[in-house]
């Protein structure tokens, strides 16, 4: 089995952004946890219909990113997230709000509050969150 320390993973993978298919196949494996290419092909299926090998190029992509580390399991490999999804939530905020807000957090809020239609209960967590962070 592959092995880093938690600290490289994330430095290694937060240079290389995931893709929509790459990041399609990174929430499968952080929902389902240790899996096979045919277990994220199974999880795919009805709304996506891709050929295993394209599957398992992608998950060797992830892999070669930092994404994802593998464990030989029979004749095949078990796939896990090297990066938690929290992980990877916090480092695409902070590039969005650099490289896309002007490295303004509150200009991300702004956009958000104007372009979604956010529910009363939405708009109460968030409240209630930056009450937390305020104390």
């Amino acid at each position: 089995m592959i092995r880093k320390s938690r600290d490289s993973r994330i430095s290694q993978s937060s240079d290389k952004p995931l893709t929509a298919t790459e990041l399609e196949m990174m929430n499968v494996i952080w929902r389902i946890g240790p899996c096979s290419v045919l277990q994220v092909v199974e999880q795919l299926r009805p709304e996506r219909e891709l050929a295993y090998t394209s599957v398992s190029t992608i998950v060797r992509i992830l892999e070669q990113k930092g994404y994802v580390i593998s464990s030989k399991e029979g004749r095949g490999h078990l796939y896990q997230a090297a990066v938690s999804k929290e992980d990877y939530q916090c480092t695409t905020v902070q590039r969005m709000v650099t490289s896309v807000f002007d490295n303004t957090p509150a200009l991300l809020v702004r956009r958000l509050l104007d372009t979604e239609s956010l529910s009363s209960e939405d708009l109460a967590e968030i409240r209630a969150l930056l009450r937390k962070k305020g104390s």
